[in-house]
């Protein structure tokens, strides 16, 4: 039941990327920008504590120090995957537990490398998964006018001609994937300010018909201007996956173009190859006693992009096997979602390098040409 549900919102956000969406832009325009995560916010939870435990395939091995930048060059604009648990077909604007979580798990590392904005948006709910024959292309207009107005708000307000990068997952990333491809795309000013986007289980087309025209896929850890994006899996996608192939059932206008795919970069080593996994999950997420707020399993799987049989996805292999200690990851929503659940911590340390790079590359102008 979960897996239809979640198949008919994600093709309801696709639907949003047609059409005009003009009667609930107006409507989200009007309600004021409500932030989850902004520099100056109270109790921010992008601004968490980040001090992890280091524990390898043998035990604990120490501990890890961090803390959020004084003054990071760039910004990070980040949008939650799928969280709340209001019982409407879309969210509200309040913020509550679910959204914190998430954003501590998934945004709050960043805050090493860049200005983390997040807006609450009226996203599609988790309630309204149990009811997917409601679902209509006005719930998915309604999450992405809602993001776009909070979008417009943080360039009047906040940017000020700083670079961005962006970041979602899940939902998170699908309405994003329709952001970048309406606003920045085709607007040469704007995307002049794009660093990056981390576009992680949103499936990204590339190819004839893509989603972008002008954004091209990260290739290398120093090239900006550029879009990474992946699905996780244990092994190869089945034919009927969510992620990483053309005609998943998520899209109902999947692209199928004779070159077209879906986008694979890996976020260890966006040239190509495989490479190990830095891996980051609040202890209280993992069940793991520890007297830090995060724990980091560093190396404990490595990744490298595959691509075959009409799939394309980021191939996680485990290299200790039983000799790890460490608790081993399982496609616990079966194989037709892989490791969707767990895509971005399970290479939160490689992609906050990543932005790093990514960072003083545009900052320095000295990024591989776009």
């Amino acid at each position: 039941m979960r897996r239809a549900t979640l198949a008919a919102t994600a093709a309801a956000l696709a639907l949003a990327g047609c059409g005009s969406a003009q009667p609930t832009r107006r409507q989200a325009a009007a309600s004021p920008t409500v932030w989850l995560c902004r520099p100056g916010l109270a109790n921010d939870p992008c601004t968490a504590p980040l001090t992890a435990t280091v524990v390898g395939a043998a035990g604990p091995e120490g501990v890890r120090s961090a803390r959020a930048a004084t003054s990071p060059p760039v910004d990070c604009f980040y949008v939650y995957p799928t969280v709340s648990d209001q019982l409407t077909a879309n969210a509200d604007l309040a913020v509550e537990a679910p959204e914190r979580a998430v954003a501590i798990a998934q945004a709050s590392r960043f805050s090493q490398v860049c200005r983390v904005y997040a807006p609450m948006y009226r996203q599609v709910t988790l309630a309204a998964l149990l009811n997917p024959a409601k679902l209509t292309r006005r719930e998915a207009l309604t999450a992405y006018d809602s993001l776009a107005s909070a979008f417009d708000s943080y360039l009047r307000s906040y940017n000020h001609g700083r670079g961005i990068v962006f970041i979602g997952h899940s939902q998170g990333a699908t309405v994003l994937i329709n952001l970048l491809a309406r606003r920045i795309d085709g607007n040469p000013g704007l995307r002049r300010r794009l660093v990056s986007a981390l576009l992680m289980g949103g499936n990204v087309a590339v190819g004839p018909g893509g989603d972008f025209a002008h954004i091209p896929p990260c290739r290398a850890s120093a090239q900006t201007g550029c879009v990474l994006a992946y699905s996780s899996f244990l092994s190869e996608p089945p034919k009927g996956a969510y992620f990483g192939r053309t005609s998943s059932a998520l899209d109902p206008f999947a692209h199928n173009g004779p070159r077209t795919a879906i986008l694979c970069v890996n976020p260890a080593s966006p040239s190509g190859g495989s490479a190990p996994l830095d891996t980051y999950a609040p202890a209280a997420a993992v069940g793991t006693r520890a007297f830090t707020p995060w724990i980091e399993y560093a190396g404990e799987y490595t990744a490298r992009c595959e691509r075959r049989d009409g799939a394309s996805w980021l191939q996680v292999e485990r290299p200790g096997g039983t000799a790890d200690v460490r608790p081993a990851l399982s496609e616990s929503e079966g194989p037709d979602w892989g490791l969707h659940v767990y895509d971005v911590n399970l290479a939160l340390g490689n992609l906050v390098d990543l932005v790093a790079t990514q960072s003083r590359a545009y900052r320095s102008g000295s990024a591989p040409a776009r």
